[in-house]
């Protein structure tokens, strides 16, 4: 996949993986979708499921299923991407919401989702996994969890690391399918170039990783490879007691000139 303009060259590579975990269930979904309408648009996206054995699955596959749906209706132009994410997120919390009711569970999923097209990336979170915005491996910026141990250490009730932070780092106050008000974060950024790298992960992976740790595996090596190095090295931290586990990796990179003839 590339894209060229009077101002950027570059082509984009992407790479998915997961691992159960020492779970009994894989309640994590992870995909990147391409659109028929919009060549050149790329969806990354993960859900991470809640709720049970069968609840958690559920909510995550119903994000997905919403995303694919949605994101292959995209028209070949005229669609704000904002809305499109948006909607992706409010369909899947009426529908895991609706379940609820009709099941008697309590299904829950998180949401962490980007889409590329021309010299843009535009991505909307709830929940906490994440997404990283590395620039030739330094961190531009990050999605902030929506978990009570993010907002009592932003209002410095918190020492990060401290003995209350795991108590509270994993108890959301937003994410699809929740009982009282939704909240969406969406971000962008509008000047992508050679050496941008978007990387998404559910809370199984990226618990085990610096910012440094995250940009420099992914600005050295092929997507492939950044995403089986986490998937290893997650799983070896964990030491047996690992959750599920999955990553986007979307890479930004100069094309290969073409040989002389």
């Amino acid at each position: 996949m590339s894209r060229s303009g009077k101002a950027v060259n570059f082509k984009v590579t992407a790479c998915v993986a997961d691992h159960i975990g020492d779970r009994k269930d894989q309640q994590d979904r992870v995909a990147v979708l391409t659109s028929p309408n919009r060549p050149g648009t790329l969806l990354a996206l993960i859900a991470d499921g809640m709720g049970g054995r069968s609840g958690g699955r559920m909510a995550s596959d119903q994000v997905m299923a919403t995303a694919q749906n949605l994101f292959q209706e995209l028209p070949d132009k005229g669609a704000p991407t904002r809305e499109l994410l948006r909607q992706i997120a409010t369909e899947s919390h009426a529908v895991i919401r609706l379940t609820a009711l009709a099941s008697e569970k309590e299904p829950h999923s998180t949401l962490v989702a980007v889409l590329l097209q021309k010299e843009s990336a535009t991505w909307i979170h709830v929940g906490d996994s994440r997404l990283y915005h590395f620039r030739d491996g330094a961190l531009v910026s990050k999605t902030i969890d929506h978990s009570y141990g993010s907002r009592l250490n932003a209002e410095g009730q918190l020492v990060e690391g401290g003995p209350e932070t795991d108590r509270y780092k994993n108890i959301l106050f937003s994410a699809l399918g929740i009982g009282h008000d939704l909240r969406l974060d969406i971000g962008e950024v509008t000047d992508l170039r050679p050496g941008d790298c978007f990387l998404l992960a559910s809370d199984g992976l990226w618990a085990y990783f610096t910012e440094r740790e995250l940009g420099n595996i992914v600005q050295n090596a092929p997507v492939r490879e950044a995403s089986q190095t986490l998937i290893t090295l997650a799983r070896e931290r964990a030491q047996g007691g690992g959750d599920n586990l999955s990553v986007a990796i979307v890479k930004l990179e100069r094309p290969q000139s073409s040989p002389a003839r």
